[in-house]
């Protein structure tokens, strides 16, 4: 690797092997997103090179255009052997948002930058893989026209319908794909008044520059006022080589944490989808799958992700919520944080870190002295009246935090922040898990969606704001016109009364009666704790503190 005195200032390079370029790495400057990439190349697990560009650029990124162009792309060339645009090995590269603290889904990112005319030719000859090439560079059009160029996804997404015809898009074949991007092409030269970009740096530009935008948008800004962020802090941005889910039957993306986010439980907690790219998963828009189906395509993949998760506890002295890709049966880790859990989960997971010897005393103190003994109890249905089981439920659906909740049906932000200010408890139910209804979760108890995993964005705000979330509900069709939905053969109007059990994964109409129950077990457990003098914390450790929700 090239040597580079004049090494640009808040430009960090993250890559195996790479000579030390940059200037005092921390969290503040590169975001924890980018530093926790730089500390699992340090451990040695396998993540792609990447350039981050740090949060000093926020309010100014066309500062960032001159170095990124003339020093720190060309050393990601590098550290790569690809060429950004090259028409026969070009670099194809993803583009992510990353603060100092964790904001999940709130702001952009954007994959497959680079694929152009030009140079898809050189993808497919890298690859071999002629639907790969087609889905990616479709996937770019839908995604920089709505980021960058302000284009509706809806459009995007209807063209999708029209060509699957109730069919899984991944069963599209690449003809049919290339077709696709035909229609992507029409579709954005026509809503955003000027032809999809075939000039690479004028991609890269400009998805750069909409990553830092995406810092004032009306979703981050709501999540930093109700997580009491400094506005300031900004956001880094992390250009980093494509790792390719989509190539195939041995590939595909995931999320995962390394124990149960909901009860704490030791395990892997895994959603895959199968020849995917990670923000099929994440969206909230797609299904997924649990570890089976990473275990029965990647078998060796996904012995390593075990082995990984518990290297990464291990390192970071925490449970960690981490997003990872596998290519062609190749694993690659591509995000870690300190997961978002319930309070039940963040007093089992201490204490249990704190058995295994990976934190001491003091830390686990730490991470529990806000949680009450009420905070360790769950609700739970109770049979009806006479009865000695409980009523049938309407529906059944993936449990992503658990509890009970009764309220209105609410399809909107509107209407649930309305009944909100009236004293009156609401569901929030909607198509897809998406993280622009964070205003709405703000106002609601609980959260039910047809569509979405438990690892959605979606799905981990709710849990960190402690609402009862259910995704995945197949049988849930939504008529906002009509301001109705049918679970099953049942329809249900906006304002009746709905209650989502989260310990179950089932929907009930009405109210349906609750009792707590403590966990006395994990309480006796946290007395003993409490009970011990406490020790000196590990002069390495630099574990955050885990925010309980009320």
């Amino acid at each position: 690797m090239s040597t580079l005195p004049h090494w640009p200032k808040h430009f960090y390079l993250v890559a195996r092997d790479a000579t030390p370029v940059h200037h005092q790495p921390t969290k503040e400057n590169m975001g924890s997103k980018a530093h926790n990439l730089l500390r699992m190349t340090g451990i040695g697990l396998p993540v792609p090179p990447a350039l981050v560009i740090g949060t000093h650029f926020t309010r100014a990124p066309e500062d960032a255009m001159l170095p990124l162009f003339s020093v720190g792309l060309p050393e990601l060339e590098t550290v790569t052997g690809l060429k950004f645009g090259d028409v026969r090995q070009p670099l194809i590269l993803s583009v992510r948002s990353g603060a100092p603290v964790s904001m999940p889904g709130m702001m952009e990112t954007l994959l497959n930058v680079g694929l152009c005319d030009a140079t898809l030719p050189g993808l497919l000859r890298q690859t071999g893989n002629p639907r790969l090439v087609w889905d990616a560079y479709r996937r770019l059009i839908a995604t920089y026209g709505e980021v960058v160029a302000g284009v509706s996804g809806a459009l995007f997404e209807d063209a999708i319908t029209a060509k699957t015809q109730g069919r899984d898009e991944r069963t599209l074949d690449f003809s049919e794909l290339r077709d696709l991007v035909q229609q992507f092409l029409v579709i954005y030269r026509e809503l955003a008044g000027e032809p999809f970009p075939q000039d690479v740096n004028t991609q890269l530009s400009g998805a750069v520059a909409a990553v830092f935008a995406s810092w004032d948008q009306p979703k981050a800004i709501t999540y930093r006022g109700i997580h009491n962020i400094d506005e300031r802090m900004g956001t880094a941005v992390t250009v980093q080589q494509m790792v390719f889910g989509n190539s195939g039957g041995h590939a595909g993306a995931g999320v995962g944490f390394t124990r149960n986010p909901t009860t704490g439980e030791p395990g892997l907690w895994v959603d895959f989808l199968v020849n995917a790219q990670g923000e099929d998963v994440v969206s909230g828009q797609r299904n997924a799958h649990g570890h089976a189906a990473l275990e029965q395509v990647a078998p060796l993949a996904w012995q390593e992700l075990q082995n990984v998760a518990t290297r990464l506890e291990q390192h970071f002295e925490d449970m960690q919520d981490f997003e990872f890709t596998v290519q062609d049966g190749e694993l690659y880790m591509l995000q870690t944080r300190s997961g978002k859990r319930t309070p039940l989960a963040t007093a089992r997971i201490a204490l249990d870190l704190c058995d295994d010897g990976i934190i001491d005393t003091n830390t686990a103190l730490e991470r529990t002295a806000a949680l009450r003994h009420q905070d360790l109890a769950t609700l739970h249905l109770v049979a009806q009246g006479t009865n000695t089981s409980i009523i049938e439920p309407l529906a059944s659906a993936l449990p992503a935090c658990n509890g009970v909740v009764s309220g209105e049906i609410a399809l909107d932000a509107a209407r649930a922040q309305e009944r909100q200010a009236l004293g009156v408890s609401a569901v929030l139910v909607r198509q897809d898990a998406q993280t622009s209804d964070i205003a709405a979760l703000q106002s609601v108890g609980g959260l039910l969606t047809q569509r979405g995993a438990r690892t959605s964005h979606a799905a981990v705000v709710a849990r960190q704001m402690g609402k009862v979330c259910l995704v995945a509900c197949s049988t849930l069709r939504i008529d906002e016109p009509s301001r109705c939905i049918q679970l099953g053969a049942q329809t249900l109007f906006e304002g009746d009364v709905i209650t989502l059990d989260g310990n179950e994964g089932q929907v009930y109409a009405g109210k349906v009666e609750t009792m707590s129950v403590a966990d006395e077990a994990l309480i006796e457990r946290l007395r003993i704790l409490r009970a011990k003098p406490a020790d000196k914390r590990h002069p390495e450790s630099n574990a955050p503190r885990i925010e309980v929700p009320s």
